[in-house]
C-alpha cells in the first residue's frame, strides 16, 4: 500500500471535518427548525370562531324559515374575518343572490351590526356603502360571542330586506340553542 503525502493527508482530513460540520450543523438547524420561536404572550391576541358544524347548523336553520315563509334564498356565513366558511344556495334562489348573501354577511361582522341598521347609518356617512366588499342592504346578521362578532350570516334572493334579516336572525337563533 502507498504512503500518502503529506499534503494529501491535510487535504484529506480538512474535507473530512468539513463535511462533519456540515452534517452536524444540518442536524442541529433540522432540530431547531422543528420547534417554532414562542412569541412572548403580551405580542399574541386570541380570537373565537365559529366552527363549521355551527356554521352549517346556522345555515340550514335560515334555510328552514326561508321555506317555512316561502322564499327562495341564499345563506352566506363568514368568519370573524369575513372569510367565507360556507355558502348554501337554496333551490331556485336567483344568481345575483349568492354574492349578495356573502356581501351581507361580510358587512354584518365587520360593524358586529345587523345591516338594516348599517343602511340608516349611510345618511350620515354615504361613502360607507364605497367600502369594498360591503353591501349595505338588510339581510345581514352578526353573530357575537363573549361581546365580539366571530361571524356574520347573510341572506339575499326574498323581495325585501326585512324579510332576509328575518331569515338570516332565524340562522342566528339556531346558535344559541
Amino acid at each position: 500500500m502507498k504512503k500518502l503525502s503529506l499534503r494529501t493527508r491535510v487535504l484529506t482530513g480538512t474535507a473530512v471535518a468539513a463535511t462533519l460540520a456540515a452534517g452536524t450543523f444540518g442536524a442541529v438547524s433540522a432540530s431547531a427548525a422543528d420547534k417554532p420561536a414562542e412569541a412572548a404572550n403580551k405580542n399574541v391576541m386570541q380570537t373565537n370562531h365559529l366552527t363549521i358544524e355551527a356554521a352549517a347548523k346556522a345555515a340550514d336553520a335560515a334555510l328552514d324559515e326561508a321555506k317555512k315563509q316561502n322564499q327562495r334564498v341564499t345563506v352566506a356565513v363568514v368568519d370573524r374575518n369575513g372569510n367565507t366558511i360556507l355558502t348554501m344556495r337554496g333551490d331556485g334562489a336567483g344568481p345575483q343572490s349568492y354574492e349578495a348573501a356573502e356581501k351581507k354577511a361580510f358587512t354584518a361582522v365587520s360593524w358586529n351590526a345587523p345591516t338594516s341598521e348599517l343602511v340608516k347609518r349611510l345618511e350620515s356617512a354615504p361613502t360607507l356603502k364605497d367600502i369594498p366588499g360591503t353591501l349595505f342592504l338588510g339581510g345581514g346578521a352578526p353573530v357575537a360571542a363573549k361581546g365580539g362578532p366571530i361571524a356574520g350570516i347573510g341572506v339575499a334572493g326574498a323581495p325585501s330586506g326585512d324579510i332576509d334579516e328575518k331569515i338570516a336572525q332565524a340562522g342566528v337563533a339556531a346558535l344559541s340553542k
